[in-house]
């Protein structure tokens, strides 16, 4: 009966050329998910066509802290309202003017009727996510120095808004002496 075995160089080479292999193929399915952008919670790579605001710019938006709510009868649509940690801790401290680097999201979502308390609503379908961003350097339309970007969920996607950011501009110029914010952090001490 013969006898197979393998010496220790024998086996080392083969160990090597395996993990060359498997090193090969982890970077090779790697580079194949970052080429087909297919992670699961990646925001699309959009960017807002008349200013340049990447959707990308909020991608850790998830992990920012929920400063309000709002309703919005004409469109009738519930609001969340996040701010990054800049913002966050600006509205914290009821400063007036956010410094630069502030980033507040609006995220929109049709509603309906709950379905064990139909007298109250539940947000329902995701419609809108829209930010600002506080750049001074960068976005001075009447001097607000914030950048605006609106992402409109068509589909299983989103793209940008076509009417561009001249809405968000005129209608945030109501709010001028808020720092052109329309909300403030909400208390739970009211």
């Amino acid at each position: 009966m013969k006898r197979l075995y393998y010496n220790n160089n024998e086996n080392t080479r083969r160990n090597r050329y395996m993990m060359k292999r498997i090193v090969t193929m982890t970077l090779l399915i790697l580079m194949h998910l970052e080429a087909t952008d297919s992670h699961p919670g990646r925001l699309p790579d959009l960017q807002m066509p008349d200013n340049g605001l990447h959707f990308g710019l909020i991608q850790a938006y998830k992990d920012y802290r929920i400063v309000a709510t709002h309703f919005r009868t004409d469109k009738n649509e519930l609001r969340y309202i996040l701010a990054n940690p800049v913002a966050y801790n600006a509205l914290q401290k009821g400063q007036k003017v956010m410094p630069e680097g502030s980033i507040v999201v609006k995220i929109g979502w049709s509603v309906k009727k709950m379905p064990l308390f139909p007298a109250a609503l539940e947000a329902d379908k995701l419609q809108r996510i829209e930010f600002m961003v506080k750049e001074p350097k960068k976005f001075d339309a009447d001097g607000d120095h914030w950048g605006y970007a609106r992402f409109v969920k068509k589909g299983d996607t989103f793209i940008p808004w076509n009417k561009g950011t001249k809405g968000c501009i005129s209608c945030h110029a109501s709010a001028r002496e808020n720092d052109f914010l329309f909300t403030r952090k909400q208390s739970l001490d009211r």
